[in-house]
């Protein structure tokens, strides 16, 4: 089976064609322009359309324009394990490469990807759609455009991701990649279970799958970092793929692909950015003890002011209805002023001590999946992370500590679990992946949490 290893990726608008075979020419400027503005990267593939002899004009027609909906980030609807997708034109192609965490526990390791389908035209007939799964070559496939947010794909020939061996094959093939190791080699039942029930459950996607758009989240200056994409240690489940965004006082983490305790889509965590937390000396930061009060201290000043917001609220709301009967005029005085104040001093103070790192170690007890994480953080928050039982039973939020490292990669230690995660960010320049506005982001978070919720 040949395989392309080229990064997915289009050039660039200063790499666009010209001459007298190029799409410069009068009658086909305005095919340009829609080109340039997309940037689909086809122009240096023209002496190749000379050769099969498809025009320019077939070519964005038939495959760009036609497709032009499926370019971009997707997450496919595998139950709870979702996925991450990236459609792309590479060349000729549009190709359609799923994105894989590196094996477990690496994760600060590249991302591995491989081909799910491609759409070509070689000849003056409508583009050709081939699906790549399986280890026998491209066969024939099918793509449905249901929406603009939404398409699907189909194999016609099913039999090509068949193995001699059976089944068992199939499995030991799909562990080696999944896993990078065999059965064998994982001496814990659960895990072993947990894999088992993964590869019986996404077999059965491999003829028919729906994909959802999803975005890349908005930027700001005054973010704690960058905000993207990010791979974590999750367990037993292995490595996961979760969004980091930042809406106002908090962050989120957003699980883009999952497990059967907290699926794809669910909020994995949330940190309080009004709530920074200052860790004890190295030799009391071991003991797992006074963390644990300090993080409890701080979860019960927040249950505190959520409290005192309410009510507030409350009185706020019966003040304005007494002064609408009695036609008070004057509105009710509030002291926002000071207490977003004081949040954006605590703010400011842990951003300033972020400006000299200090030592880490995890306390003792805090199981963790990579013991090669740093040594050294820059600040770190109160949060809370979603635990749930096999099927999302009984989900709850529970209270932990977001640890910054770097720009690129931030911890959580899960308290009532005794667990730590490390994450660490995807470097991957995704295209077509941007937002149209923080609303349609918005929207695109509600909308892949109700699928699983």
């Amino acid at each position: 089976m040949s395989k392309v290893f080229v990064l997915p990726g289009g050039k660039t608008r200063d790499q666009q064609c010209s001459g007298p075979n190029s799409l410069l020419s009068k009658q086909q400027t305005g095919l340009q322009r829609l080109l340039q503005k997309a940037e689909y990267g086809v122009c240096e593939n023209l002496r190749k359309l000379e050769i099969t002899g498809v025009s320019c004009r077939d070519v964005y027609a038939k495959l760009l324009h036609r497709y032009r909906h499926i370019l971009g980030l997707w997450q496919p609807d595998i139950g709870p394990y979702g996925g991450l997708l990236n459609v792309v034109v590479d060349g000729l192609f549009i190709i359609g490469w799923m994105y894989l965490p590196p094996h477990d526990p690496h994760v600060d390791d590249p991302m591995r990807f491989k081909p799910l389908f491609r759409i070509h035209l070689m000849e003056r007939k409508s583009a050709t759609v081939e699906c790549m799964y399986g280890h026998k070559g491209p066969h024939n496939g099918h793509i449905q455009i249901v929406k603009k947010d939404e398409f699907s794909t189909k194999c016609n020939q099913t039999d090509h991701h068949r193995m001699s061996g059976g089944r068992q094959e199939e499995f030991r093939t799909w562990l080696r990649e999944e896993w990078g190791r065999t059965l064998e080699d994982i001496f814990h039942e659960h895990m072993q279970e947990l894999i088992l029930m993964k590869f019986i459950y996404t077999s059965q996607y491999d003829n028919c799958l729906t994909y959802r758009r999803i975005y890349l989240p908005p930027s700001n200056a005054d973010d704690l970092l960058k905000p993207g994409l990010f791979k974590g240690t999750y367990g037993s489940h292995g490595l996961e793929i979760v969004m980091l965004s930042f809406h106002g006082k908090k962050a989120k983490g957003t699980k883009i692909t999952g497990d059967p305790n907290i699926p794809a889509g669910q909020q994995t965590v949330e940190i309080d950015l009004a709530h920074p937390i200052q860790l004890p000396d190295i030799e009391n930061l071991c003991n797992f003890n006074e963390l644990s009060r300090i993080v409890l201290e701080v979860q019960e000043q927040v249950r505190r002011e959520q409290q005192e917001e309410e009510e507030g609220q409350d009185e706020e709301e019966g003040g304005s209805r007494q002064g609408d009967s009695q036609q008070v005029e004057q509105p009710v005085q509030r002291d926002d002023a000071g207490a977003e104040g004081t949040e954006a001093a605590g703010v400011a103070a842990a951003q300033e001590s972020a400006l000299t790192s200090q030592p880490f170690v995890l306390p003792v007890g805090v199981i963790s999946r990579n013991e090669d994480y740093p040594r050294t953080c820059r600040m770190c928050f109160y949060g809370t992370g979603l635990i749930a039982g096999h099927g999302f039973t009984s989900p709850e939020r529970t209270p932990g500590i977001f640890i910054l490292f770097d720009d690129d990669r931030f911890g959580f230690i899960w308290l009532e679990l005794k667990s730590f995660s490390l994450y660490s960010r995807i470097k991957v320049s995704f295209q077509n992946a941007e937002a149209p506005s923080r609303e349609a982001f918005d929207e695109m978070l509600k909308n892949i949490q109700s699928m699983t919720t």
